[in-house]
């Protein structure tokens, strides 16, 4: 049976590894100035076991659906308050002499309304991943896109990095489509134009791979089992990719990946539980961020947010940017990720301003602002990484 799988392929610098294509124990200057590409391809057992042989050939893993880290509350049309969002307080960013100038963000997501005033001014390069027209059908991608760069709307102040000028937008979701082949791709090429902030709040569907198989005559069992596999191979292969985008990063712009860890925990149920963070923000190489809510005692873990990211970000009742001109309010780790890049947009500037960026500093830094200070007492470590991202201040 022909499945649709992803050839990730770099230079020949590595020896391959049988399980996985080149070795697992390569450091990230082992890629030096090579290029990766992404490729997806139907393919056999046989021809997986013959594309591997290539040393070319970095992981060959299933090509499995991904969705929206969908909201888990959206309210109706929030109207414009004069003074500033709550989440952009929460990180400092509206205290911070800083505001992401010179730093190029991209989104992938669902899309942008390009013509939202919140854009204004913003140059917008934009690439359509899916079979669809390149609007933003949903909303999502708009939202987050307004988090990290979006400018005040009748007053209010929405965006963390409002200096930020260059704005990649990567639509790569639509309504019942989307692929880690397509999320591999557009990563590689909005590093490949210049992205030093890649945002995704999205996650891996790995209950819809596993119905897919099934469709398609597999047993419960086997379904589930090769589901695993897949899901263990697209950690890789993101892993992986994440890597090599670091390696070359030294050559030609530092960057950081950010991603949501998902919304799957349920820690308002009795009994309730957590869920350890989703692909690809599990991956190493890309940074995880988790959401915390207002609370009278400070910031707190939301419910829903899954445990053991790298660091936290406000994401219950953020407003922002919405398709059509107006604003919306959303919850969810899809929105605690943007603050965290707009928060990373604020870093680079900074840094930038005494010595050349690297990206090792850069993630040291962002991850070194994480702080417990105005969080809730007897919050959970674990479910917050290093703590809520602070903008830095001088």
């Amino acid at each position: 049976m022909k499945r649709k799988f992803i050839i990730l392929r770099a230079s020949p610098r590595n020896t391959r590894d049988v399980f996985g294509g080149v070795s697992s124990f390569f450091q990230p200057q082992d890629f030096g100035s090579a290029s990766v590409s992404v490729e997806e391809v139907e393919l056999d057992n046989s021809g997986v076991a013959h594309v591997l042989r290539d040393p070319s050939v970095i992981v060959v893993p299933p090509a499995m659906p991904m969705k929206l880290v969908e909201p888990v509350d959206i309210h109706g049309a929030a109207p414009a308050v004069a003074g500033t969002s709550w989440g952009i307080q929460a990180v400092g960013a509206d205290t911070s002499p800083f505001s992401g100038r010179g730093v190029k963000v991209a989104v992938l997501d669902t899309g942008i309304d390009a013509a939202h005033p919140a854009f204004a001014g913003v140059n917008l390069i934009q690439r359509n991943f899916t079979s669809g027209n390149a609007t933003d059908e949903v909303g999502h991608g708009t939202h987050c896109a307004g988090t990290i760069v979006g400018r005040d709307f009748n007053g209010q102040r929405i965006g963390v990095a409002r200096g930020v000028t260059d704005l990649i937008i990567g639509k790569v979701l639509r309504p019942g489509e989307g692929s880690s082949a397509k999320i591999l791709e557009a990563m590689t090429w909005a590093a490949s134009i210049g992205a030093n902030v890649i945002s995704m709040s999205l996650g891996l569907d790995f209950p819809g791979y596993v119905a897919s198989l099934q469709a398609q005559g597999m047993s419960v069992q086997a379904a589930t089992s090769m589901g695993l596999e897949g899901y263990r191979l697209n950690v890789l292969a993101f892993e992986r990719l994440a890597s090599f985008l670091r390696a070359q990063s030294n050559f030609l712009q530092p960057l950081i990946i950010v991603a949501a860890a998902g919304n799957e925990s349920r820690r308002d149920l009795i009994p309730p539980y957590e869920i350890s963070v989703s692909p690809p923000a599990v991956s190493e190489g890309i940074c995880s961020v988790a959401a915390l809510m207002q609370t009278p005692q400070g910031a707190a873990v939301a419910s829903f947010s899954n445990t053991g990211a790298n660091i936290s970000g406000p994401g219950v009742d953020i407003t922002s940017s919405w398709p059509g001109g107006g604003l919306r309010s959303m919850s969810g780790t899809s929105m605690a990720t943007p603050h965290i890049a707009g928060v990373a947009a604020l870093w680079a500037e900074k840094i930038n301003l005494t010595r050349p960026l690297t990206t090792t500093e850069w993630v040291a830094r962002l991850l070194a602002s994480g702080s417990i200070q105005s969080l809730a007492p007897g919050i959970d470590p674990l479910a917050i990484g290093s703590g809520i991202a602070h903008a830095p201040q001088a």
